[in-house]
């Protein structure tokens, strides 16, 4: 697997995961861990986390030969 491939990948995983806590924002769906809630903040840090990775990884991917 080249590097290139490897951070493109990546790219589209936290792109999922940034989409999915989104969506978990919008329609208010609850997120329980045993018997704890979590909290929606939680979901914001995830989504502003894995925007960030995402556009990291894009970018480096385009820097790659």
């Amino acid at each position: 697997m080249t590097e290139k491939l490897y951070l493109m990948i990546s790219g589209v995983i936290f792109a999922l995961i940034g989409s999915l806590h989104l969506l978990r924002i919008i329609f208010q769906w609850p997120a329980m861990v045993g018997a704890w809630t979590v909290p929606f903040v939680l979901s914001v840090a995830a989504v502003i986390l894995a925007g960030i990775l995402t556009v990291w990884a894009f970018r480096l991917s385009r820097t790659m030969v």
